[in-house]
């Protein structure tokens, strides 16, 4: 499952910068996480560092795009693989 931004968003700034798969990125109003490129940083860390860093508390799991962490490896693979 990704990871979505919700309309709580304050645009801190602190999110972006921690993506390690570079899937956050400035939107129209708030900051907008891609689903093809968020891993929930599987591969990378234990926990989602966007998560970890944001002040309000905005970045709940996406309901709409459900992944397994069998399926957010694979998809780190192939990310990693491109890099």
């Amino acid at each position: 499952m990704s990871l979505i931004i919700t309309d709580d968003c304050i645009n801190c700034d602190v999110c972006e910068p921690e993506c390690p798969n570079s899937a956050i990125s400035p939107g129209e109003e708030i900051y907008e996480i891609d689903p093809h490129l968020c891993t929930e940083c599987v591969g990378h860390y234990d926990e989602p560092q966007c998560q970890q860093v944001c002040p309000v508390d905005c970045i709940p799991k996406d309901p709409n795009n459900v992944e397994s962490n069998d399926e957010l490896m694979e998809k780190y693979l192939i990310i990693t693989a491109a890099a």
